[in-house]
This record gives structure tokens, sequence and C-alpha cells, in this order.
């Protein structure tokens, strides 16, 4: 009798809210660009902060990545889309399909207290798609609420760009900025140390330093 064998389907993903088939693979250190998206479309670290650096995460394999010795690398951008939705959280979350984004491209900075901030773009084929993820997390993080293994609070909403604390339970508490900027989306997550109204006031002046880098052709 045949052994059934599994196959990988060949149709291109089409909906960032279900996992791929594979996770991201991690043979080799990943390139410091992603298509069009590269270093001159992230915020200088002055920008978002006084006292924040670029940080060169050296990767491993607890990272699930090899370092390339620079602070920005490419992501499957399928992945890096479905990884940055909110999980474990309490509340009941929206279940429609969101549009996978052509590129993704990760950074790594340090803020001014050593703690670690990241930024992911992800470029979209056109506006529409990058708004239609943008609204998807926005309703998904808002729909989370309290007392899951994740907690999301807003602290402010526009309509291109909202921020969010972000709290696991027993562990770190993030500051989350979103940006729909044209065909790029913008999330970036800081390790936060202050109050709400502190991460709220921060929030609103890194904004702009978004606003104007990640939809650079």
């Amino acid at each position: 009798m045949p052994v059934p064998t599994n196959t990988l389907s060949t149709v291109k993903p089409t909906d960032a809210a279900v996992p791929p088939e594979l996770p991201e693979q991690a043979t080799a250190p990943p390139p410091a660009s992603a298509g069009p998206l590269s270093a001159r479309n992230l915020p200088a670290p002055a920008k978002l902060g006084a006292g924040w650096k670029t940080y060169v995460d050296p990767g491993g394999a607890e990272a699930g990545f090899l370092g390339n010795k620079t602070w920005t690398r490419q992501r499957e951008p399928h992945q890096a889309a479905f990884e940055a939705l909110p999980v474990g959280c309490a509340g009941q979350l929206p279940s429609g399909s969101l549009p996978v984004p052509q590129y993704a491209l990760q950074a790594t900075y340090r803020t001014a207290a050593g703690l670690p901030a990241t930024a992911l773009l992800l470029r979209f084929t056109g506006a529409e798609e990058a708004a239609a993820y943008y609204q998807g997390y926005h309703s998904r993080m808002t729909a989370c609420g309290s007392g899951g293994d994740l907690s999301v609070a807003q602290l402010w909403t526009e309509d291109a760009a909202t921020a969010a604390t972000r709290q696991y339970a027993g562990a770190e508490s993030y500051t989350d900025i979103s940006v729909v900027q044209g065909r790029t989306v913008a999330l970036l997550a800081a390790t936060a140390t202050t109050p709400p109204p502190t991460q709220s006031t921060w929030s609103h002046t890194a904004t702009p330093a978004l606003q104007s880098t990640i939809d650079t052709p």
C-alpha cells in the first residue's frame, strides 16, 4: 500500500493571519536590506529619543536567526507579518484575513536605558493592502483586552497611527507604535520602564520620525 506524503502548497500565501507552512529558515545570515527597504527607511536613533542607539544583534540558536553584523535584517514577509499579531489575549480577536507584505525588514535599537527596542517595516504591493493590514493589526490589538497571557491597553489612536502598552504576564512591558504610510506599515516596540502617561508622550514624539522615512522608495 502506498504511503501518503505531505506536500507543501505551491500557491503564494495570501493571508498573513494564518501561519506559514514552514517557519522562517536560519541557514545563513540574512541580508541587511529587503527589496527596496533598507536602513534609510528607518529613523536615526536620535529621532526616536535622546540616548537611543542602533544595536547589532548577534542572533544565535535561541534567537532563531544568524547575525549579519548589522542592525537591520531581512525577514520572511509572511512569517514577520504573522508573528507581529497579538496572541494569548483574553479577548476574542477578529478572524478576518490580512494581506501578506512583499518585503519585511527588522531593525534593533537600544533605548537610553540600554533596553531592547525593535522596529519592523512591512512593505505591501499598494496603499490599500498596507491600510488593510494596519486596520487588522489595530483591531486585534484593541480587542486583546487584559487578563490573558498578553494584555494590551490603548494609549492613543489617530487615523494612520496608534500607540498602546503591551504587557506579558509575569514578564516585560512594551510601548508599541503602529504607523501606516503609503505602502508601508511600521511597528515599533520599546521596552517600557515608565508609567503610561510618559509612554504616551514619548510615542507622540517618535511617531513623526517613523512617518517621515518608512515609505521612502
